[in-house]
């Protein structure tokens, strides 16, 4: 279940309860950077975040006053967006299909966020919570996925989504150094797999 904008506000002020403008901001300058962290890199200048948020360069470090927390902040958003995306594919689909194209949007976020990941590792404390919020929010949203999927007799029942998670980023980073579709390919060969010995 996606968080609510309070939610999402405090889990990008320490916690803290915030007044409904400084939501609003928050909510635009993570916006802005997601896009010109996407296009530019996380490295990319302050000043172009501020310009694409409409707001000073003051406000955003009045919210996040690293980079860190700033990258942090994306990368939640993204989480939640991605785990966000199960329920609506199950309402859309059958379940084998959802299932099959929450893990190629699982690709989307992994292989996109490359450069993003990557800082996750550097040590900062800003990252530290980061890898329990990505398992306490992806793993139940594929959890979902399997479970539709086993009940309708479409993949078999003992594949874990811990697992399947890790199993997906590996192959993200083995086939998507030069082609990003080589990873889109492994991985529908591994969703391929799950077919194999299901109750059908």
């Amino acid at each position: 279940m996606a968080r609510s904008e309070d939610q999402a506000a405090e889990g990008e002020t320490g916690g803290r309860r915030v007044r409904a403008d400084a939501r609003r901001n928050i909510g635009t300058v993570v916006q802005a950077a997601r896009e010109v962290f996407a296009t530019s890199g996380i490295d990319a200048p302050m000043r172009d975040i501020a310009e694409k948020a409409g707001v000073g360069v003051g406000t955003i470090y009045r919210h996040f006053p690293q980079r860190a927390d700033l990258i942090a902040a994306v990368f939640r958003h993204e989480v939640d967006a991605c785990a966000a995306e199960a329920p609506t594919l199950l309402e859309r689909f059958e379940p084998g299909e959802a299932l099959d194209r929450w893990m190629q949007c699982y690709v989307d976020f992994i292989v996109a966020k490359r450069g993003l990941a990557s800082s996750l590792y550097s040590g900062g404390s800003a990252y530290e919570a980061l890898p329990a919020y990505f398992d306490r929010h992806l793993e139940p949203a594929l959890q979902g996925l399997l479970d539709a999927a086993v009940a309708s007799g479409e993949v078999r029942a003992d594949a874990r989504p811990h697992d399947l998670l890790r199993a997906v980023a590996h192959l993200c980073r083995v086939g998507s150094n030069q082609d990003p579709a080589q990873a889109r390919l492994l991985v529908s060969l591994l969703v391929d797999g799950l077919r194999y010995r299901a109750s059908r």
